[in-house]
């Protein structure tokens, strides 16, 4: 950007840009003169930067009245000089400067910034660093917990899809959902249950071997799948697979503004997008934590029929011997807390993702991570609170 008088004089024949500093008692007098542009300013940077270290007066005059050509470049060397001194506490004095520059000035004026106001960076203990992650970690999760109550209000209220807070609920949309996160989830957690109750079973029974009671591994895989397994890496693996599903759909439409759509048209975006997720989670857990624990059973009872020559027949009459009712419910009953809990912190996610493929990416991850890590959680909480009632 070139001023008025950059008309008389092209940058190719203009004097090359040159400061004059003088002091006359507690008063400077900064002249500056020739062609103050983008190609020629680095001359005299350095010397800038100097004059603005002077501390050996009170005022200073900055004289533009020999400045032959200016543009943004320039005038942020003087409005960063000009700057410097105020922060000093010095009074400053600009003239000789042209009606056109005006603008220019004032546009580049709020951005010029002296570089005492530059913070450098700190280099903190490993201490302070460990305890300022946690505070904000601890931060994070309080705005985390707030949206989570937000939107569990929101579809415990009723499913209000209309803003005008008439229930809205659509069979179809919950079906959709429990056919995508339930049944479609059936393969993989028969095939991971099968295979952990396996390995249970396998190793359960070598290491009872050497006490001659490997019978009473029927009794630690019944009492641990039905108690902890079947509902906890049933949990784990929905909130990988159907968690982040929903995490990115919901991201998805948040990057597309189609969740302010809904909200311009009068519909509610909890109503609509969370709800039938979060119903068809609550429904589809609890029955898929059912043919985990069936699954499992089947893997321990094949392992233990080849393994140690326990037939199906002792195993199940061992079974039942060892486990009871509360065996079964203890489990079934953390699946709809846990299916709860992936669904809300799955769509609290989503509903947090920007307007880049990196941060669908980051919630995409975050979602997984805490949905697993909370549900462990609640899973330790259930535990202790089963041991205390003697349950």
């Amino acid at each position: 950007m070139l001023t008025d008088r950059a008309n008389n004089s092209s940058a190719s024949t203009a004097a090359p840009p040159h400061v004059e500093f003088s002091k006359d008692g507690d008063r400077a007098t900064i002249a500056l003169s020739g062609a103050w542009t983008t190609r020629n300013v680095r001359r005299v940077d350095e010397r800038m930067r100097e004059i603005g270290h002077d501390n050996g007066f009170s005022s200073a005059v900055i004289d533009l009245s020999g400045v032959e050509l200016l543009d943004t470049a320039g005038t942020w060397l003087v409005e960063r000089l000009r700057t410097t001194f105020e922060k000093a506490g010095k009074q400053v004095t600009i003239e000789g400067q042209s009606a056109s520059w005006g603008a220019l000035f004032e546009a580049v004026g709020e951005a010029a910034a002296a570089p005492e106001d530059i913070v450098p960076v700190q280099h903190t203990s490993l201490l302070i660093r460990f305890l300022e992650t946690i505070g904000k970690t601890v931060y994070a999760f309080g705005g985390d917990f707030i949206k989570s109550m937000h939107i569990l209000g929101a579809t415990v209220r009723g499913a209000q899809m209309k803003g005008s807070g008439r229930s809205g609920i659509r069979p179809a949309a919950i079906v959709h959902q429990i056919d995508s996160m339930g049944i479609g989830a059936v393969p993989v957690v028969v095939l991971m249950s099968t295979i952990i109750g396996a390995i249970i079973a396998q190793q359960g029974a070598f290491q009872l071997r050497y006490f001659g009671a490997e019978i009473f591994v029927v009794d630690l895989v019944g009492i641990l799948v039905l108690r902890e397994i079947g509902v906890l890496l049933t949990a784990i693996m929905i909130a990988g697979r159907s968690g982040s599903a929903i995490t990115a759909e919901i991201g998805s439409m948040k990057m597309r503004e189609e969740t302010d759509a809904l909200t311009v048209i009068g519909l509610n975006p909890v109503g609509v997008l969370v709800f039938p997720r979060l119903v068809a989670l609550v429904i589809s857990l609890p029955l898929l934590t059912i043919i985990a624990d069936f699954a499992a059973l089947a893997g321990a009872m094949a392992i233990t029929w080849a393994y140690s020559g326990i037939t199906p027949d002792a195993f199940i009459q061992r079974l039942r011997d060892a486990i009871d009712l509360s065996s079964y419910l203890a489990g079934l009953i953390k699946a709809p807390f846990m299916a709860m809990i992936i669904g809300i912190m799955a769509s609290v996610e989503g509903m947090k993702v920007g307007g880049s493929a990196e941060s669908l990416g980051q919630r995409v991850t975050a979602s997984v991570v805490k949905s697993i890590f909370v549900v462990i959680v609640v899973d330790g909480i259930f535990a202790i609170f089963y041991a205390s009632i003697n349950f």
